[in-house]
């Protein structure tokens, strides 16, 4: 993949960017086994992003979370930690997701939604919220975007016509609860440097 302030500069007019046309999944996803997308990268809206390298607060926090969604996965599920979900026009990798459990069929293929979406959000809060829209696109439930230097947790739930309808904010000093999944509740210091 080009890495040049080029491309980069090319990409900042709008006569260019509005003309430059998205790779869809499929394509996206032939450049991969091709070995022509280096690995660190996800496709989001036809882009394929580089992400961001994961500081060691992200990392402790997204453990925590595992075994904290672990503990409550519903029956049926499963928890996946930075795995790909394919989507319409875009294949993330949320730090943690709980999809259907659905065995062997994801040796072939990567689950196409999810019940719960959680993004630790560090140095990445700007595509986090690009991200966003492209869940609620896809219908998933409920995500949460976990903020642990502020501390904050955002939860945002009932998504129609692209965007989620519902937003709860949780503070120091506040307890997370999930409005889907029983049992899920965080409190909000436990994710802090400082908690």
């Amino acid at each position: 993949m080009l890495d040049s302030p080029k491309m980069v500069d090319i990409l900042e007019r709008p006569e260019i960017r509005n003309r430059a046309v998205p790779l869809s999944v499929e394509a996206f996803h032939v450049l991969v086994q091709a070995g022509h997308v280096p690995k660190n990268t996800e496709l989001i809206r036809g882009v394929i992003v580089e992400k961001m390298s994961k500081s060691p607060l992200h990392s402790f926090v997204v453990r925590k979370l595992y075994e904290i969604l672990r503990a409550v996965c519903p029956s049926g599920c499963e928890v996946l930690k930075e795995d790909p979900l394919t989507l319409l026009d875009s294949e993330p990798e949320p730090d943690l997701a709980i999809v259907a459990d659905r065995g062997a069929e994801y040796s072939e293929t990567h689950p196409t939604s999810a019940e719960l979406v959680i993004e630790v959000a560090i140095s990445s809060i700007e595509i986090d919220l690009d991200k966003l829209e492209v869940y609620a696109a896809a219908g998933i439930p409920e995500v949460w975007l976990v903020k642990p230097e502020v501390p904050e947790i955002e939860i945002y739930s009932s998504p129609a016509d692209g965007s989620y309808g519902a937003r709860g904010i949780f503070r120091a000093g506040e307890i997370a609860k999930s409005p889907s999944v029983v049992g899920l509740e965080v409190a909000v210091d436990s994710l802090s440097p400082k908690g």
